[in-house]
């Protein structure tokens, strides 16, 4: 028998029971669309993550009191061990490291904006340097940015973001307007350019006020961030050095102690986020070899099944002269022919899935095309793999006892 002939037969077997095709693939097919679908959002987040999380260039770092932090234990350490950055640093910094293009310092707050009867809560409240506005790249919808005057002359003014700007003052113009910032009273010279959110957090909401305003108004005692540019993204890991070494020395570090800050940039962000899908798509790989093994499982069943139904078939085709290897081919043929089309059914389904995400939600799921010719191969050998044994029975039974079946 040729490979042809072995195809349309297994072909046939499929179509002359759909149902119970059907439910002898509902392993694969599950399997396979959620590996697939799995990739596509993986991948979407990727993408994700890059546009909407990452907003330090590639040529840029961030200095702070704890850096990346990944659970509680490295945080309580991080809270014992490191000491709060001071202007003092950023301006050591500024002096002394010779690759830095800017050095710009942030603190965080959080403040509700009060304008007239209007209300907003909760709102992210920055006090930056002005450089800040240039390292990452704040878009102005209108009004200008915060100035390097303003931070000289610790001006009460704010640039606020598009959420704020939305519920505050409705349809009327920001620019110009005062808005009172915990008993505070701030001009609004500017309004950002609308960024949207991330996982459900507004990027817009946000007010930035002049990092020295910040101080005067509501304290000087929190740590700072420190972020620099270098003068060449090529060279953001000697930069980095360089401002180790005088925040070390500013700080007393012995040379056996670790840092008490920590570094957040883009390539480590990714770092991260690279570990965290890794994760992901090993526990999400656990869980459909689950599904693939059952799914061959009941494949092997199924050809069980149909070997003890066509028995009758068997003898008449070795009493015309098949041969063992014959008789093997045909079965394993249509173990793989029938896990493939569960395989394809998931390729379809996970396509499907990856659409639905994309149109009902913010991520950006993109679909492997690689995956339809992996997922077939994979399907198809789970089939050829589990349909070893019926197709060996099936190989070896008497054509005399065949016969005389019913």
């Amino acid at each position: 028998m040729n490979l042809l002939e072995g195809f349309r037969i297994a072909i046939w077997s499929l179509v002359a029971n759909p149902l119970r095709s059907f439910l002898t693939l509902l392993g694969v097919i599950i399997g396979v669309t959620a590996i697939i679908s799995v990739v596509a959002v993986i991948n979407g987040l990727n993408i994700y993550v890059q546009e909407k999380m990452i907003t330090l260039g590639p040529g840029s770092f961030e200095v702070n009191r704890f850096g990346i932090i990944t659970n509680r234990k490295q945080f309580l350490e991080a809270i014992r061990r490191n000491r709060p950055l001071r202007l003092g640093d950023a301006d050591a910094v500024r002096d002394r490291c010779g690759l830095a293009d800017l050095v710009a310092v942030k603190v965080y707050g959080e403040t509700d904006v009060r304008y007239r009867g209007q209300l907003v809560r909760s709102v992210t409240m920055k006090g930056i340097s002005h450089e800040i506005m240039l390292i990452e790249q704040y878009e102005i919808q209108s009004g200008r940015i915060i100035s390097e005057d303003d931070v000289e002359r610790a001006t009460a003014v704010t640039f606020v973001g598009a959420d704020v700007a939305e519920k505050v003052f409705g349809t009327l113009e920001p620019v110009g307007k005062a808005i009172n910032l915990q008993g505070k009273v701030f001009e609004v010279i500017g309004v950002g350019a609308r960024r949207g959110s991330v996982f459900g957090q507004s990027r817009d909401n946000y007010v930035l006020i002049p990092i020295s305003t910040f101080r005067k108004n509501f304290g000087s005692r929190d740590s700072v961030a420190i972020v620099v540019r270098t003068r060449d993204p090529r060279y953001v890991e000697q930069a980095m050095d360089e401002v180790r070494v005088v925040l070390r020395a500013r700080h007393h570090i012995r040379y056996s102690d670790p840092d008490d800050f920590g570094f957040i940039n883009a390539e480590a962000l990714n770092q991260l986020w690279t570990e965290m899908s890794r994760t992901i798509f090993q526990v999400a790989l656990f869980v459909v070899g689950i599904s693939l093994v059952v799914g061959g499982i009941v494949i092997m069943n199924i050809m069980l099944v149909s070997v003890i139904e066509r028995t009758r078939e068997i003898g008449v085709r070795k009493a015309i002269g098949a041969r063992h290897r014959d008789i093997r081919r045909q079965f394993l043929i249509e173990s793989a022919v029938l896990a493939a089309a569960g395989g394809l059914t998931g390729v379809c389904l996970a396509y499907g899935v990856t659409c639905a995400v994309r149109s009902f939600s913010p991520l950006p799921a993109v679909f492997p095309w690689w995956a339809p010719a992996l997922a077939l191969s994979i399907s198809s050998g789970v089939g050829l793999f589990f349909g070893l044994y019926p197709a060996a029975k099936a190989a070896k039974l008497n054509p005399i006892e065949a016969l005389r079946s019913e």
